[in-house]
């Protein structure tokens, strides 16, 4: 006998629920400079997406890695992680990994962001294998009139399409 199988949906991530996420993480005796990262999630639309959640690893103010941050996005699409400036990693430009998750993918995306301005950034090995035209969609900049506080949109889609890296 043979049989047709036929292909059923995939599954989508989330809803998410911000149950046991913490809005805030205590940074302890952390050295390095304190800074809060504004992360906001749009659609190809450019409507923010509420219901996602943003992972992050990134490195101390030596560069060493080892913290880690969730945050569910709230009704802006915004998270705001309260953090230090990561250092240089082997040669790499002070970054943090990013993990997003939301509905209507089916797997979590991967990206970097990067600080604008960085005099490192130019010699940064993941940094040159994006075009340069696509660079800017992976620099978090400085809010006006408060340099702790750092801005990043996350674009899933259409114009200025945050790049996502195949992990």
């Amino acid at each position: 006998m043979i049989m047709d199988l036929i292909p059923t949906p995939s599954q989508t991530i989330g809803p998410f629920f911000h149950l046991c996420l913490t809005p805030h993480v205590d940074l302890g005796g952390l050295e390095g400079q304190r800074i809060r990262l504004v992360c906001r999630i749009l659609d190809g639309d450019r409507t923010p997406v509420n219901d996602a959640l943003i992972e992050v690893w990134q490195a101390d103010a030596a560069g060493e890695y080892g913290y880690f941050g969730r945050l569910c996005t709230n009704e802006n699409g915004v998270s705001i992680f309260e953090t230090v400036k990561p250092g240089s990693v082997e040669g790499q430009a002070p970054h943090l990994n990013v993990m997003i998750f939301a509905r209507g993918l089916l797997k979590q995306l991967y990206t970097r962001i990067y600080f604008d301005g960085e005099s490192s950034n130019g010699s940064d090995s993941v940094l040159a294998l994006v075009p340069k035209n696509r660079r800017c969609t992976l620099m978090a900049r400085p809010s006006q009139g408060d340099s702790s506080v750092w801005n990043f949109d996350i674009r899933l889609c259409a114009e200025c399409e945050t790049v996502f890296f195949d992990v």
